[in-house]
């Protein structure tokens, strides 16, 4: 995986998924510009709708002892990653949007 890849990370304790662009990553842990992917069709409907309520995204770093798997956002079969469905409804690719998001 390189740095900015969208990817699913999976954590423990709490268990939770999260999907975003991979900032770094080092023998501590990992930063990543994302979002919980139970929140994922909210965040389409604010991309979408900027008028109505801001887009953000959260920076944070995870230590490597929370770390389950990180895998990258990727179709499986017919069924598209999460980036691809962004890029279907939104129009723009998930990567673009976020390197957006991360110019002052």
């Amino acid at each position: 995986m390189d740095i900015n890849s969208i990817v699913v990370v999976s954590l423990v304790e709490p268990k939770e998924r999260i999907w975003g662009q991979l900032l770094a990553i080092t023998d501590a842990g990992i930063t990543v510009r994302g979002i919980a992917v139970g929140s994922f069709e909210e965040f389409i409907h604010q991309v979408k709708n900027p008028e109505e309520e801001p887009v953000g995204l959260a920076t944070v770093f995870y230590p490597m002892r929370r770390m389950e798997r990180i895998a990258l956002d990727e179709p499986q079969g017919s069924i598209p990653s999460l980036a691809q469905t962004f890029e279907r409804r939104v129009g723009q690719p998930a990567a673009d949007f976020l390197a957006t998001l991360s110019r002052p």
